[in-house]
C-alpha cells in the first residue's frame, strides 16, 4: 500500500469507525470487546485488499458479516445467559428490555444475528442480504422468520412492538 492509499485508508477508517463499531456491536450481541475484535481483524482484511476495492463501505459489512459467522462456527458454542434479575423499583422498562433483547440476541445464531441486523437494522433488501452473505432470498427469509419467531420466544415483551410494526403499513 503506497502512501496516498493509505492515507486514503486512514480517512476511511477515521470516517466510518463509529458506525462500524455500532454494527460489531450488534453482530456479536453486546459484547463490547469481541466487537472492536471483529472490526479490527476486519479493518485488517480490508486493508490488504484495499487498492482493489470498489466500494469499501460494501465490502468491509461483508468481510465482517462473514468473519462473525466464521468465528462462530469455530467455537460452536451456544450462549445461555440467564435473565437479568431487577435490580429495583426505580429502574426503567426501557432499561430492562434493552437488556433482555441483548440477551436475547446473544441465544441466537451468529447467521440469525446477521440477517436481523442486515435486515431491520441496516434495512437491506433480501436479494442484498443474500448477496452479503452468500446464500440464496429463501435462505434469508427463512433465517429471518426463524430468528424473529426464537427473538419473541426469548423475549415476549416485543411481541406487542412486533405486531404493531407489522400492522402498520
Amino acid at each position: 500500500m503506497d502512501s496516498v492509499e493509505q492515507r486514503e485508508f486512514h480517512e476511511f477508517v477515521s470516517a466510518r469507525s463509529p458506525a462500524f463499531i455500532r454494527l460489531a456491536y450488534l453482530l456479536t450481541a453486546g459484547d463490547q470487546h469481541a466487537a472492536e475484535d471483529l472490526l479490527q481483524t476486519s479493518l485488517a482484511k480490508t486493508a490488504l485488499k484495499w487498492s482493489r476495492i470498489d466500494d469499501p463501505d460494501s465490502y468491509l459489512r461483508q468481510v465482517m458479516y462473514r468473519q462473525q459467522i466464521s468465528w462462530w462456527r469455530r467455537r460452536r458454542e451456544y450462549a445461555v445467559p440467564e435473565l437479568p434479575e431487577r435490580a429495583d423499583a426505580d429502574a426503567t422498562h426501557d432499561i430492562e428490555l434493552k437488556i433482555v433483547v441483548q440477551k436475547a440476541l446473544g441465544m441466537l445464531t451468529a447467521k440469525q444475528r446477521a440477517v436481523l441486523v442486515l435486515r431491520y437494522f441496516e434495512d437491506h433488501s433480501e436479494s442484498t442480504v443474500a448477496a452479503i452473505l452468500g446464500c440464496s432470498i429463501g435462505t434469508v427469509r427463512s433465517t429471518a422468520h426463524r430468528a424473529l419467531a426464537r427473538l419473541l420466544q426469548l423475549c415476549p415483551e416485543l411481541h406487542d412492538l412486533y405486531t404493531r410494526s407489522k400492522a402498520s403499513p
